[in-house]
């Protein structure tokens, strides 16, 4: 299936852009089905018969699978809303058995959590900072008091919750209810070293994202540079993935690696290593947050 599936010539072309006035609102759509003929006509005339604009178009047709993955971005009337485009673009999705969603231009909310290792918060707020992070963070949210001063000097609120054996679910349902409080479409755990408990895991599955200090799936547990000192590695990797119950298990997003030699030791191997977790992890964010991110069962599809 192609974008040069036709278009009926009947409709009534929209107005140039450049004829609109003011910057038109912008939409995303996502969806994924069963692959079969069709369906790309089915979505661009839609969008045509509205009046939108395709900025952009991906997709992915899985042979193996046999399955369709889509990502268009367009613009359009105000008239419009994510919610009244999905009531009306409904009876196409219940023909071709798809699962879809729009999305508009407000940025995902994002909540982090951090313990005391620091880089990959900073890192995410300098981005938010720039604009080019793609989400709007909210809060952080720790286990230690260390990174207090650099979440309160970004202007983001600090909130400490201790967590111990016997304190961990109610420790959870405080984090549940600052999700609520702080309507946070997304929970960034940006090195939290603790694990998070199998219903945690679920409540906020797809809407959760772990960095993992390793290009899995080698050197799983503690002290990951020290043991890949001691095999001698020649890459040295981070891993952006979903928060399953399965843990370090879940769909990857993204992984990034550096290659290292015989002269690294376990410190200058963790200095390269976090310079990974940080790209690795500021990446899956942007891309879950901008909708280019398709979960298909156990990985994922990513329109870059």
């Amino acid at each position: 299936m192609t974008l040069l599936e036709a278009t009926p010539s009947t409709a009534t072309a929209p107005a140039p852009k450049a004829l609109r006035g003011k910057q038109d609102p912008k939409f995303v759509l996502t969806l994924s089905c069963t692959e079969r003929a069709g369906i790309v006509q089915a979505v661009t005339t839609f969008l045509f018969e509205r009046g939108f604009n395709i900025e952009e178009h991906q997709q992915f047709d899985d042979g193996l699978r046999q399955t369709l993955h889509l990502r268009t971005a367009f613009s359009g009337s105000e008239a419009y809303s994510p919610e009244r485009l999905e009531e009306e673009f409904r009876s196409i999705a219940d023909r071709f058995e798809m699962k879809f969603s729009f999305h508009g231009e407000t940025k995902p909310r994002v909540l982090v959590m951090v313990s005391t290792f620091g880089h990959c918060l900073n890192d995410l707020i300098f981005r938010w900072r720039g604009g080019s992070l793609g989400g709007e963070l909210v809060a952080v949210v720790s286990n230690h008091e260390t990174h207090r001063a650099m979440a309160e000097a970004a202007g983001l609120p600090f909130i400490h919750i201790p967590v111990t054996p016997d304190t961990k679910p109610q420790a959870e349902q405080q984090l549940l209810d600052l999700v609520d409080e702080y309507q946070a479409d997304l929970v960034v755990l940006a090195r939290y070293m603790q694990v998070l408990s199998d219903g945690l895991c679920r409540k906020l599955e797809g809407r959760a994202i772990n960095i993992h200090h390793s290009f899995l799936p080698g050197f799983k547990g503690a002290r990951p540079y020290h043991q890949a000192y001691d095999r001698g590695v020649k890459l040295v990797g981070a891993t952006a993935h979903y928060v399953t119950a399965d843990l370090d298990e879940g769909p990857i997003i993204e992984q990034e690696v550096i290659r290292v030699d015989h002269s690294y030791g376990p410190t200058a191997l963790s200095t390269v290593g976090r310079d990974a977790e940080a790209l690795a992890l500021s990446r899956a964010v942007r891309w879950h947050c901008e909708h280019r991110v398709l979960l298909d069962r156990s990985s994922t599809v990513v329109f870059r």
